[in-house]
């Protein structure tokens, strides 16, 4: 058998734009010969794939994945060319299973996932080119994220295919992920991330930058009002804490009761399930964003 160089992969890959895993494949399969690799990258469908890459890709879906132990899980985005594929069974179903082995395999980067083993014997790559010759679309995975949690439990929410969120709790006692009282909680605060859209989940965790940016602008609008320096600064702490009530995720009022905080909230499922249950992170998915 010939010895397939990368040299050799890179002219296949060329000529055909095909993905270089698939111009190794080929290449091995026609034992290093160019010509009888092109032909076996289409008895694939891999060229026919290729060809459309260049089409755009603006419709898609979020999938998410959460283990049955509800501590680890992911979130991916892959976009396809029409909303009618976005939308369709197999395609959804293909991206759920992209989260599954985001989840399980921690891969570093698309291209590192892509060479994952997936559903069936192939790989990430073989499954997503069957994907694109099967709905006859253009398709890519954009972005993923992996969730772990180390002394808690996690949730999830995806809204409508274009909205995708995981939460992530932290608590004493395993019985409490189990607990109807901390799911409908972790629920609630996975919705509340959709559509409040907070910065962070804690007030710690908002970026030094950004609190820095936030308090440049209301240290100038303070000074606008000509009041002496002390009120000032005091203005401008006012408005800061204005900012923290509505952008950090614990602060912010409820979305289905405007008279507590999520903060709260996470007190009365904490007291329910007698256990110390507190919001640690989040990871937020909006389409094309």
């Amino acid at each position: 058998m010939a010895q397939v160089t990368a040299a050799m992969v890179k002219q296949l890959r060329e000529m055909t734009d095909a993905p270089m895993m698939e111009c190794k494949k080929a290449l091995e399969a026609a034992d290093g010969d160019i010509d009888k690799a092109v032909d076996e990258l289409r008895k694939m469908g891999t060229i026919k794939a290729a060809k459309k890459a260049g089409r755009a890709t603006n419709e898609g879906t979020i999938a998410a994945w959460l283990s049955d132990d509800t501590r680890e899980g992911a979130l991916v985005e892959i976009s396809c060319e029409t909303d009618f594929v976005g939308t369709n069974p197999k395609f959804t179903a293909f991206a759920a299973g992209v989260a599954r082995v985001v989840a399980e395999s921690d891969p570093a980067s698309v291209d590192d996932l892509l060479a994952q083993r997936a559903m069936g014997d192939g790989t990430v790559q073989d499954a997503l080119t069957e994907m694109i010759h099967t709905m006859g679309e253009n398709m890519k995975i954009a972005r993923f994220c992996r969730v772990k949690a180390e002394h808690g439990a996690l949730s999830s929410y995806v809204h409508g295919g274009k909205l995708g969120v995981i939460c992530e709790f932290s608590f004493e006692k395993p019985e409490t992920a189990d607990a109807e009282e901390f799911k409908t909680f972790a629920h609630d605060v996975a919705m509340q991330v959709a559509a409040a859209n907070p910065v962070a989940a804690r007030r710690i965790d908002v970026p030094d930058e950004t609190i820095e940016h936030e308090k440049s602008i209301y240290m100038a609008q303070a000074a606008e009002s000509g009041k002496p320096e002390a009120i000032q600064q005091k203005m401008a702490e006012g408005r800061l804490k204005k900012f923290f009530k509505e952008n950090v995720l614990t602060e912010q009022e409820f979305i289905k009761d405007a008279n507590i905080t999520i903060s709260t909230l996470a007190q009365t499922a904490s007291k329910a399930v007698d256990d110390a249950i507190e919001v640690v992170a989040f990871e937020r998915f909006d389409f094309g964003a």
